[in-house]
């Protein structure tokens, strides 16, 4: 699916590209903003969304969704929990099971935000007990979700009899109180939406058939979980759970080649300029390993919407160099705009967002919790 918006050869332009010093990352607040309504659109019910905050992480985005209705958040680290508390979020899950100092700065921030509703994950009874140890000796308590397994094979719990147990263990505990079940699939990325569809199926039916022997156990029916951005589409249709994408604010280069299905705006860039024109057929710009991410290969992570032409050749941690015809016009100072191939990590590079508004930069957002702490 192709979206008008994104095809004009002009949208990314910045007008006042003069007074911005590169690299930088610049983010389209309108296109932000189209992206929460679409997201919307196709859960239906604002309740559902529980929209991932890592792409963004910043209090500006958050209280965008929040204008907008969302309430719910998900969050990987404290200090983004902590930024959703500091813009005013009413619920913030953290998907993560804490412990050690982690489990300690997870309490003090629940002490710290009465106001926002905090909750986590449990995979184990070893870290359930010590959540619930830590929680009643310091008189809070909070709500868990148990992880499950579905196929990502990082954390989590395979549903089934040992899953029940531990979540009926769990359910006797005072400090913390297990509520609902999280099931990422992550793994499934096929860019074909039906055969998408298909696996997704597939690999949340143990999550439903726990849920329904949970209930039939007594207790409250649980509340699910589900997904991110590549499965978003189809959990979105199933009325019965939440959603939690991400990347869908910003989106990128990478999701946008694979899940064409999906009619979200990319809506955030990284500025370059040349810097040097080493050989007649090479230029070098300066957008190094510390300004993009750099975990696929070197042809899978930068787009330049001005110069889809270029054919990288190296990157070291602040030059990127490209190949290009013998005879072309570039020089030193030409400004280039690229789009990332994976966004999150390329934002967390980055202290500060510009914000681009009717073609001009006109503020700045501080990308708050790219830092590991912010006060706990």
């Amino acid at each position: 699916m192709s979206n008008k918006n994104e095809i004009r050869s002009d949208w990314f332009k910045v007008e006042n590209i003069g007074e911005i010093d590169s690299p930088a990352l610049a983010v389209y607040r309108e296109r932000v903003a189209e992206n929460i309504k679409s997201a919307i659109s196709m859960v239906g019910n604002v309740e559902r969304l529980r929209p991932h905050v890592k792409t963004h992480k910043t209090i500006e985005v958050s209280k965008l969704l929040m204008k907008a209705g969302v309430h719910k958040f998900k969050c990987a680290t404290i200090a983004e929990a902590e930024m959703l508390a500091m813009a005013g979020a009413a619920d913030v899950l953290l998907a993560y099971q804490p412990g050690g100092p982690k489990l300690e700065r997870f309490i003090r921030l629940i002490q710290k935000y009465p106001s926002t509703k905090f909750s986590c994950l449990a995979d184990n009874i070893f870290s359930a007990n010590n959540m619930n140890t830590e929680a009643l000796a310091n008189n809070v308590s909070f709500d868990v979700y148990l992880d499950l397994n579905v196929g990502m094979n990082r954390t989590g719990i395979k549903p089934g009899e040992a899953a029940l147990e531990l979540y009926k263990v769990c359910g006797k505990m005072k400090g913390i109180q297990a509520v609902g079940l999280h099931a990422y699939d992550g793994h499934i990325r096929d860019p074909d939406i039906n055969q998408r569809t298909i696996e997704s199926d597939i690999a949340f039916e143990p999550v439903l058939q726990m849920r329904n022997i949970l209930v039939e156990m007594g207790f409250p029916k649980p509340l699910l979980i589900a997904g991110g951005s590549p499965t978003f589409p189809i959990h979105a249709k199933k009325s019965d759970r939440e959603c939690s994408p991400g990347t869908f604010l910003y989106w990128d280069k990478g999701y946008q080649q694979t899940f064409s299905e999906q009619n979200f705006l990319t809506a955030a860039l990284v500025i370059s300029r040349i810097i040097s024109l080493p050989t007649p057929t090479t230029i070098c710009l300066d957008l190094g390993h510390k300004s993009i991410a750099s975990e696929n290969t070197l042809d899978k992570r930068v787009f330049f919407l001005n110069a889809p032409e270029f054919k990288f050749i190296s990157q070291s941690e602040e030059h990127l160099v490209a190949e290009v015809k013998e005879g072309h016009s570039f020089k030193v100072g030409d400004t280039f705009y690229g789009l990332p191939y994976h966004i999150c990590p390329t934002v967390a590079l980055y202290e500060r967002a510009l914000i681009i508004e009717n073609h001009k930069a006109s503020a700045e957002w501080r990308i708050i919790a790219r830092d590991r702490k912010i006060s706990i």
